[in-house]
Parts: C-alpha cells; structure tokens; sequence
C-alpha cells in the first residue's frame, strides 16, 4: 500500500509540475500576412509590463470604417494566422482588428501562464490605445475559449465597448473536472481562469456565441457564465457546430452575429 501510495504521489507530482503542457498548445511558424488573405495588415509589436516583445498584426477597414477596433484574444493552441480569416471577415464589414499572439505563441518570448497572459493583454490594449487611427471609446475585446477567460479579466480592469465570447468556459476547474474527472484537479490547477467569479462585475455589453455540439466547451457551461452576466446581453447559439469547426471560427451566422450586436 505504501508503495502504491508513493507511485500516486510522484504520478500527482509530476502532473502538477508539466500540467501547463496539457493547457497550452503554441505553434510558431507564422506565415505571412498576405499568405493567409490579409495582404493590408501592418505588423506590430509592443513590449509587456515585464518586458517581453509581442508581435502581432493590425488590420485595417477594407470598406468605409465603423471606428470600431476588435482586440482577438486567442484560444489556447495555435497562432494568429489561425484567426486571419475572422479578421479579414470583420475587416470587411468596417471594422479593424488586431491579431497577436501570447508570450510563447507565434515565435513570441515567455511562457504562457494565467498571469502572463493577463500581462499580455493589458500590453496590446496599450499599445491600441497609442494608435492615433483608433477610436479609444470604440474597443471590443472578442474572447475564443481559453481567451474569453483572458478577455473578462481585462474587461474588469479596463471596459470595452463590447465584450464578444466564443465558446466560453465558467473557469479552467470546471474545464478540468469535466475532462479528467478521474483526477483532483481542484488541488492541483495553478491557471484557473475563474470567470464564473468575474463575470457579475462586467459593465460592457455582452455578446456569448456558443457551438450547440462542442466538445469541448461544453455549451451548457457557456450557458452557466452567460447566466451569471448582468444585462445587457444577447446569447447565440450556432446549431450544428463544434468547438474548432470553421463555422464557428468565422462563419457567416457568427459574423452576422458580431455585426448585429454591434449594429453596424
């Protein structure tokens, strides 16, 4: 029994030291902008409060501009040539939009952690904020899973016009129980991204999109954060979708969805 106890412990051990390799899945080999259909963006970079330098891209307005500027905060695998075609659909209905990517992610610097991403993005909300091309009082955060939870917390911190989340989770606990019910993962989580906890305290419109058939987000724990949300708020729920289908990633129902909350 003792031994069997001491297997358990280092096999807890050892999860909770490398558990952020089970969170976050970085690529790097970022293409060109004009290799993913965003041949007018401008690459960017900017320098976070503990002194990495992140890149990213700004994309203009293709047609006369609303003065609306979508901040895109990521999922947590990839990189931001995996979200061009959300900003080229956006920017094709007046809106510009900023892609970046985490510390760790895209080539960047650093190791993504809940708190180096919070870092993150107060640094490329900085950065937005110094554009003269940017309307200050038109910023929309728009949060896809894992950077839904990084987008509430900014939201609290510094309001955006509209908060827009596509499938996201009530925390990273609930996240974890769901998938590994089998382990404690209340003990051992270090990110934990509480939403759940932040969410009453949003004064931004909100707008959740949730993917009837996701698997991984499951949309009822979508429904529980959307719930816990003041008003206002507009629920919409893209039938027939998955967690990384390309409908819900920047397909026409979740286009129109943005551009009618934004009533443009």
């Amino acid at each position: 029994m003792i031994d069997i106890a001491i297997v358990i412990a280092v096999a807890l051990g050892l999860l909770w030291a490398g558990q952020r390799a089970l969170i976050y899945f970085p690529t790097s080999d970022v293409p060109a902008p004009a290799a993913v259909g965003l041949p007018q963006a401008e690459s960017i970079s900017f320098v976070t409060e503990d002194g990495l330098r992140l890149e990213g891209w700004f994309v203009p307005a293709r047609v006369p501009p609303t003065c609306y500027t979508v901040i895109v905060f990521n999922g947590n695998g990839g990189h931001r040539g995996y979200r061009a075609d959300l900003a080229g659909q956006l920017s094709a209905r007046g809106l510009s939009v900023l892609l970046f990517d985490y510390r760790g992610y895209g080539g960047n610097p650093g190791l993504p952690s809940e708190e180096g991403l919070a870092r993150d993005a107060r640094a490329v909300l900085a950065y937005i904020g110094r554009r003269a091309d940017v309307d200050l009082t038109r910023i929309v955060y728009y949060g896809e899973s894992l950077g839904a939870a990084v987008a509430v917390r900014l939201a609290l911190e510094f309001p955006p016009a509209g908060l827009i989340l596509r499938s996201p989770f009530s925390s990273l606990t609930m996240m974890g129980q769901h998938h590994y019910p089998f382990l404690p993962v209340r003990w051992l989580l270090r990110d934990r991204y509480p939403s759940i906890a932040r969410i009453a305290r949003i004064s931004s419109p909100l707008l959740v999109i949730v993917g009837e058939d996701d698997r991984i987000v499951p949309p009822a724990d979508s429904a529980a954060l959307y719930d816990a949300a003041p008003q206002p708020k507009r629920l919409v729920t893209i039938p027939g979708t998955d967690h990384n289908d390309d409908e819900l990633a920047a397909g026409p129902r979740v286009i129109r969805a943005i551009v009618d909350f934004l009533s443009i």
